[in-house]
């Protein structure tokens, strides 16, 4: 939107002209008026100095006229001296004046100031050298006298008789020369006069006149603009109060301009907004940030060596949302769009063109379609989860998860008052919300891994925040209520399926497996008791069993592998599980749960922790892909779960950085710690040698979980490792 100069300098053409005639004709006036007057000034010197020429004349022959009587006067007498003085001034400069006179020459008046003579014309011409003929002749004889008249020694009578006669002869004709010398340049100077008032009062005139017409033009111009520029405000003005978008003008400063659209008080929520500084108006009603952001975002726009594409990609009040400050409940915070444009002048960036549209209901629908898109996922997700994994997994899962949320939501009640007891709450809740976490992603469920992600955010800050109060724990109900949510879903999903799956041998007349199993098994027992010849002849002695279950251990053996490979591959690792004493394993029922637990929380570790990735390995000579080996021994009294991987092993010296750091303990006291201290530290809460937390580890929860799991059965950990080969946890749980 840039100004066309041509077209502004073609409108204001005629004004421009007749500005500068009229300053033309008014500077020429004032130049001639100086001119004028520095004739004038001129004119009067030059009659001041024929006055003065005749003055001194007369003066010159008064003077001659008292030294001839005075002639036998002691010459030395002052009397004497003070003429001759005079006679000797006023001869030179009658001399140097008459020669001026006559040729236009530079004299200096009886002030001191200098002027330069005007020429004279033919009669005045003609009297100056009438006076100068005369004067010729009497001014030789008078040096003459001069020349030896105050010595004694020498007579000077005669010379001074002489000069005496001359002057009768001559004062007359000098006398009357000068007179009409004088008289011919007053009337030259006033006829000059008379036409320089003459020239004067015409240019008066004819400025006056122009002035007139200038006036004239220029009202009359200047109600043609008036009209053009109302017509054009009207036209703007509806425009303004018609278009449905917030349109305004920003100026350097971020002060709005004086017209803006109708519509930009509605989207705004502002009565006064013409001259209001922008950040002022949004102040309260966006972040901090994204204020000062957006005054950095306007000066960009100001700055031409910055492209505004490129600017504009930055634009921070791109559905922004405006928070309500009136109070009015009724109104809500509504999503407005800003868009930035610059306004040019010829070059340079004049103005920032603001468009603001309310977008509410856009983002509204985008919202919805998102949460529903996402609510859609999620379903997909668990429906994925629900066909591809065993429904005994699931269905421990979903317990599992009610029953950690049952255990956060107690720990919740219970009253906290020293710091102490909720430190303890915190740390309990965390080791649940890491397990429960744990159990999803190894489902690959990430709608609930993403809602425990963000309750272990809270949680940590929490860990961080020093003091605690009750009601720091009020947040967290939300998130349990979503992750309850979530496992009532896929607990209805899974019904659904079933209720809509065919019915097969697992299902006799819509009651469970374990009921149909117990039927069947008096079925078999009823018909046993009755003679059969076929069956009787039938040496049941002998052969190999069957174990119906193994498909169930070969289920949770890929639990596990997919767990492993899934962490592995978020992590830019590969890994391969292996087992030989999975699937052979009777674990008993109520060691289970921990097993499994256990299992998660340290195959996490070794996958995050222990695995190096590929280009590490290969430096070091190892496969790229790394082994963990899983593996439940039955003792006879205990059961033994091993976990081993082939990764770099722990690194004490990066734990006893990693402490110091952390202001746990000095660097020297650090430096003394038993490595058997080292690994106490590495499963206490909140201690990771990650630097920094992910969905995967870096919390600092893995370990203490771990260790609190085998606490609560009674049972031994065990941890052997050897730098950059391997790690084992030995994990002992009593069956009893």
């Amino acid at each position: 939107m840039a100004t066309t100069p041509n077209i502004d300098n073609k409108r204001y053409q005629g004004l421009i002209i007749s500005i500068a005639l009229f300053l033309s004709l008014i500077g020429a006036l004032l130049a001639f008026t100086f001119y004028t007057s520095s004739l004038l000034e001129r004119n009067t010197a030059l009659i001041d100095q024929t006055n003065q020429v005749a003055n001194s004349a007369q003066a010159v022959i008064k003077d001659l006229f008292d030294l001839d009587a005075s002639y036998g006067e002691d010459t030395k007498s002052p009397h004497i001296q003070r003429v001759l003085e005079r006679l000797e001034q006023n001869t030179s400069s009658i001399t140097s004046t008459m020669a001026a006179i006559e040729q236009g020459g530079k004299v200096t008046n009886s002030d001191g100031d200098t002027y330069n003579l005007p020429k004279i014309d033919k009669n005045a011409q003609i009297n100056i050298a009438a006076a100068n003929e005369q004067w010729k002749a009497l001014e030789p004889k008078i040096q003459v006298y001069l020349k030896d008249a105050d010595n004694i020694m020498v007579p000077s009578a005669d010379a001074l008789t002489q000069a005496v006669e001359q002057a009768k002869t001559s004062s007359l004709l000098i006398n009357d020369s000068l007179d009409n010398l004088t008289d011919d340049v007053f009337n030259s100077a006033e006829r000059e006069a008379t036409t320089i008032r003459l020239i004067q009062a015409l240019g008066v005139v004819a400025i006056f006149a122009y002035f007139l017409i200038f006036v004239f033009f220029f009202v009359r111009r200047l109600r043609e603009t008036d009209a053009e520029a109302l017509a054009a405000r009207r036209e703007t003005q509806e425009i303004m109060e018609t278009v449905n978008t917030g349109l305004f003008l920003l100026d350097k400063d971020l002060r709005i301009g004086q017209q803006h659209s109708r519509a930009l008080n509605n989207i705004i929520g502002e009565e006064k907004l013409s001259g209001e500084n922008f950040t002022n108006v949004l102040r309260g009603r966006i972040s901090d940030k994204d204020l000062k952001t957006t005054q950095q975002f306007i000066e960009q726009l100001y700055n031409p060596r910055v492209k505004e594409k490129l600017v504009d990609s930055l634009n921070p009040l791109h559905k922004v949302m405006l928070h309500n400050t009136s109070g009015d409940k009724a109104q809500n915070n509504r999503f407005l769009d800003f868009k930035f444009s610059r306004v040019y002048d010829d070059k340079d960036i004049a103005r920032i063109l603001v468009n603001v549209n309310d977008v509410s209901d856009a983002v509204f629908l985008e919202q919805r379609l998102e949460k529903e898109r996402s609510q859609n996922d999620m379903q997909i997700e668990m429906l994925t989860t629900i066909l591809n994994v065993n429904p005994k997994i699931i269905n421990e899962f979903i317990a599992n998860t009610q029953m950690h949320i049952e255990k956060m939501n107690n720990i919740l009640k219970n009253p906290g008052s020293s710091q102490y007891e909720l430190e303890g709450k915190l740390k309990a809740i965390y080791r649940e919300m890491h397990s429960l976490k744990g159990e999803a992603s190894a489902l690959k469920l990430h709608s609930f891994t993403k809602i425990a992600s963000d309750a272990e955010d809270k949680l940590h800050a929490l860990q961080n925040q020093g003091q605690l109060s009750g009601n720091d724990f009020l947040t967290l109900a939300v998130h349990l209520d979503d992750l309850l949510s979530l496992s009532n879903t896929i607990a209805t999903l899974g019904e659904r399926i079933n209720r809509s799956a065919p019915a097969t041998a697992s299902t006799v007349n819509g009651l469970d497996d374990n009921f149909a199993q117990s039927g069947m098994s008096k079925k078999v027992v009823t018909e046993s008791q009755e003679p059969n010849s076929l069956l009787s002849s039938i040496d049941v002695d002998g052969g190999q069993n069957i174990d119906l279950d193994s498909e169930e251990t070969d289920d949770q053996l890929s639990f596990y592998k997919a767990f492993a490979k899934d962490i592995a591959e978020r992590q830019g690792k590969q890994v391969e599980l292996k087992s030989n004493t999975l699937t052979q394993a009777d674990i008993p029922a109520h060691l289970e749960k921990p097993i499994k637990e256990i299992s998660i929380q340290l195959l996490r570790n070794a996958v995050v922790h222990g695995i190096e990735a590929p280009s590490v390995r290969h430096s070091t000579g190892k496969a790229a892909v790394g082994t963990i080996d899983l593996e439940i021994k039955d003792n006879g009294s205990d059961f033994m779960l091993i976990v081993q991987d082939d990764g770099q092993g722990i690194d004490y010296d990066s734990i006893r950085a990693k402490l110091s750091k952390e202001g746990r303990f000095s660097t020297e006291e650090a430096s003394q710690l038993s490595q058997s201290e080292l690994l106490k530290q590495l499963f206490s809460s909140g201690f990771s040698t990650k630097e920094h937390a992910d969905e995967d580890g870096g919390r600092g929860v893995g370990l203490d979980i771990i260790k609190a799991k085998v606490k609560d059965y009674d049972g031994k950990l065990n941890v052997n490792s050897e730098f950059g080969q391997m790690t084992q946890f030995v994990i002992t749980l009593p069956k009893a």
